[in-house]
């Protein structure tokens, strides 16, 4: 057994002190760093890149974006608060690489944004939240406060959102939708009335659940009594699609014309809705089967499939929803002129006495001219509608806002 003397503890001993004695002083050091990003030292860059803070919501509602890319030469960012298409802001770079930039006070909205480096759109690597449109992705900003609180996750009863597959002679295959049962639906025996929710162009069987927020919407508007319990079912209005991108396996319906206009002025959807999906409900979910107790409502595209649907089937429906979409007269893009027939649509619409034909449409919305059409004709045979007209244009925020307060008008 060897017997160490005090200075060869000394040299076993002092190698690990001093390495302590480091990794002491660095563990300080990284906690002492400035709690403003923007200052970090370069040195750090790469601890520093994952502690990026993006975005930060201040308590005035004003909120700073930030991107690490110290080799970019520009970063812009884009979002849906900015006024026009296309319309970027540019951030500021400091020492470190960290691009900044604060805007707003923002009104409380549900936004999305995305970042331009060097002209490529690129996600804000800080923030898991992120969103599909189409083909589209951006990610998601919530600014919290009257106007969004309604689309926000609270602490109430939820209802639960389903994807299910179902077939669709008239489409020629399997078909996928999304279903929001109401809270308590599982454990109840009770019969419930149905919202058919369409998207736009773009849009798939994901949109009004992704996009739109609908299920936030009905928790929140039924747990405050402001509207009934209801089944809401969000169909692919896009006939060519299974269902959302994949989530099915490409294929072409022989039935429908696969590119161009004729995908949406097919018919084949709204015929689709009324004889696939209606009686699929109907089958499987314990639903009141009364033109009463259910309403078809839709957005753009979809608001233009809602007026074939009420029109082919005014017996069906007692309430309707048309937002952002008026009438158009098919001869513009080179189809027959549509007038006479679609007044004797609407005659027709008028002495089905339904409860509620309810319209919306942003004043900045590119299709305003056509809902000012829709209302002069239905002015001119007297039938009876509710007219919502809002700021902005063809965007989410206006759909959420409908949705918001058409829900409460229903199954009254």
């Amino acid at each position: 057994m060897k017997v160490m003397r005090s200075k060869e503890i000394e040299q076993e001993v002092k190698p690990v002190f001093l390495l302590l004695v480091a990794l002491f002083f660095g563990i300080i050091n990284l906690y002492a760093l400035p709690q403003d990003t923007t200052r970090r030292a370069p040195a750090r860059a790469s601890w520093f890149r994952n502690t990026v803070i993006s975005p930060e919501v201040h308590a005035n509602n004003s909120v700073t974006f930030r991107l690490y890319a110290p080799e970019a030469s520009k970063v812009e960012v884009t979002g849906e608060w900015m006024a026009g298409f296309g319309t970027k802001e540019a951030l500021t770079r400091n020492d470190t690489g960290l691009w900044a930039i604060t805007v707003g006070p923002l009104p409380p909205e549900y936004y999305g944004y995305s970042f331009f480096v060097d002209g490529v759109k690129v996600l804000d690597p800080s923030n898991p939240l992120i969103k599909r449109d189409g083909t589209r992705n951006d990610n998601v900003l919530f600014v919290h406060g009257e106007g969004s609180e309604l689309y926000a996750v609270k602490d109430v009863p939820h209802g639960i959102l389903s994807t299910v597959w179902y077939p669709s002679p008239v489409i020629g295959f399997n078909r996928r939708m999304s279903i929001y049962t109401p809270p308590g639906y599982e454990d109840s025996k009770q019969k419930y009335p149905v919202l058919y929710l369409l998207h736009g162009a773009g849009g798939d069987e994901e949109a009004w659940a992704e996009l739109g927020r609908a299920c936030q919407i009905l928790d929140n508007l039924i747990a405050q009594n402001k509207a009934k319990p209801m089944i809401v079912v969000m169909t692919n209005g896009n006939p060519t699609e299974a269902a959302a991108p994949g989530a099915a396996p490409e294929r072409k319906s022989q039935n429908v014309q696969s590119f161009g206009p004729g995908n949406m002025i097919s018919g084949k959807f709204e015929e689709s809705l009324v004889k696939d999906v209606i009686p699929y409900i109907e089958k499987h979910y314990r639903v009141v089967s009364d033109r009463n107790a259910r309403a078809v409502a839709g957005l753009s595209m979809g608001g233009f499939h809602t007026l074939n649907i009420i029109n082919s089937n005014p017996e069906k429906f007692g309430y309707a929803g048309v937002m952002s979409m008026g009438f158009f007269n098919m001869k513009q893009f080179g189809g027959k002129d549509n007038t006479e027939e679609f007044e004797q649509q609407i005659e027709k619409l008028k002495r089905s006495n339904m409860k509620l034909l309810w319209i919306g449409c942003g004043k900045d919305d590119f299709l305003y001219q056509s809902v000012v059409e829709l209302r002069r004709i239905l002015d001119k045979h007297q039938v009876k509608y509710q007219y919502r007209e809002s700021e902005g244009g063809h965007t989410w925020a206006n759909w959420r806002l409908y949705l918001s307060e058409l829900a409460p008008l229903l199954f009254k």
